[in-house]
């Protein structure tokens, strides 16, 4: 699909095509403004925004309280590296770990970071509390994994173009199926060797493919049984973004968010934030665990010069603060709810799309077409042209996150932008 662009915006995409890494193929949309659940492009055009940076701006675009802790503290101190105490770090990893129920924090960056401090933490339990024979503790992880692009975390990937000829891939990694209980169950039975299982409680990258709602408190019966650690990759599925305060809370009715008591609630034994646990402001990541986990990391064995700034950490505990004041995560419930009662409806008519699926506000459609065609590609540059942006994944699925801060009278009118270009598209 042919659309006519600005001088503006050939510009910047001129820009980016010349002195750029050609890593990412994005939509030919270049963004120059965000508040709340819209953002705005080089044009002054008006969008709503349906990605959320890929569920990393849970708050909305530059929210004030945030961007205001981000101002205050930037005139400071902003960073001192982990050669030296600060008075802000104290304070966030008590307010995190409080929030999260967790002893103990390791803060980092990125999310890529936090997988792989998680795996290091896992293995050195393996090998000195669990007496995995050094150099031997594996770890189990799922088909159609997303967990991040560094060179460790692609060596498990399912994607051909994460890993080929980016070799010698790193050992130690056991495939099973997603949502296949039975698989891991076996691969555990049969290897006393295993120190973790690592999972996405919702397959975000794959497609917001939703496992059955028994799948996190099986795998987490099996981890307990063999003593091995369950680790959590919550980056992306975290902090709001399911309509609980995590993914693995499944679909509990908490009013305030996830209570520890709450009979849906499975917690893991190693929990790995991001995203939107800075609303978007700044790279922040956090792996949370209990100490008799953490204690194994010693100084010198893992860190991270920006990891724990006090810069980041204000910029968390107020983003993490907000969700909590505003009712983000019930918002998020009540609005997710009534996005796929009103897809469903349409599909029962659709010949172009088959199902929606998802939780809370991450949610997807499959097109129906091949991974190969381009349709969901031209819906999506429909969609930005109709005014609202999204993103295909894997080829022919459309994701769906906005903000949590969108109102449910926002919500119905991208649902019938939505609608509305869907229908361009049917047979």
């Amino acid at each position: 699909m042919q659309t006519t662009q600005s001088k503006f915006t050939n510009h910047h995409l001129q820009l980016e095509e010349k002195y750029g890494a050609h890593d990412y193929h994005p939509l030919p949309v270049v963004l120059a403004k965000g508040e709340g659940v819209f953002l705005w492009d080089v044009d002054n055009k008006k969008y709503y925004d349906f990605l959320s940076a890929y569920s990393a701006v849970n708050q909305g675009h530059c929210h004030p309280k945030i961007i205001k802790s981000l101002k205050d503290q930037a005139e400071t101190l902003t960073l001192t590296s982990r050669a030296f105490h600060n008075n802000k770090l104290g304070e966030y990893l008590k307010f995190t770990t409080e929030y999260f129920g967790f002893e103990s924090l390791l803060p980092m960056n990125t999310g890529a970071e936090g997988v792989e401090t998680a795996i290091k933490i896992a293995r050195k339990w393996g090998h000195t509390i669990k007496g995995i024979p050094e150099g031997q503790a594996q770890i189990v992880v799922c088909d159609n994994n997303f967990h991040g692009r560094t060179t460790t975390i692609i060596s498990f990937s399912s994607d051909p173009g994460s890993k080929d000829y980016f070799g010698p891939h790193t050992e130690g990694f056991i495939h099973i199926p997603y949502n296949n209980p039975d698989a891991l169950a076996e691969v555990l039975e049969n290897n006393s060797n295993i120190a973790g299982f690592l999972f996405e409680p919702i397959q975000g990258e794959a497609g917001v493919y939703t496992p059955d709602d028994d799948f996190v408190s099986k795998v987490r019966t099996l981890c307990t049984k063999y003593n091995v650690l369950l680790i959590a990759d919550e980056i992306q599925t975290g902090v709001g973004r399911t309509g609980s305060l995590l993914a693995v809370c499944g679909n509990c009715s908490c009013e305030e968010h996830c209570e520890r008591q709450n009979a849906t609630y499975v917690r893991p034994d190693i929990l790995i934030l991001g995203k939107a646990l800075s609303g978007g402001v700044f790279p922040v990541s956090a792996v949370l665990s209990d100490r008799v986990i953490m204690d194994v990391i010693q100084p010198g064995q893992h860190g991270s010069t920006f990891g724990g700034n006090p810069l980041g950490t204000t910029v968390a505990v107020k983003a993490l603060s907000v969700i909590r004041e505003e009712k983000l995560i019930q918002n998020a419930r009540h609005l997710g709810n009534i996005f796929r009662t009103e897809m469903n409806a349409y599909i029962e008519k659709s010949k172009i799309v088959t199902l929606v699926r998802g939780r809370g506000l991450l949610n997807a459609i499959v097109i129906n077409d091949s991974e190969e065609s381009e349709t969901a590609w031209n819906i999506c540059l429909k969609l930005r042209d109709n005014g609202l942006l999204a993103k295909p994944t894997h080829g022919n699925i459309i994701r769906f996150a906005p903000p949590l801060v969108m109102t449910e009278s926002q919500l119905r009118e991208c649902i019938e932008i939505i609608l509305t270009t869907l229908k361009e598209f049917e047979p």
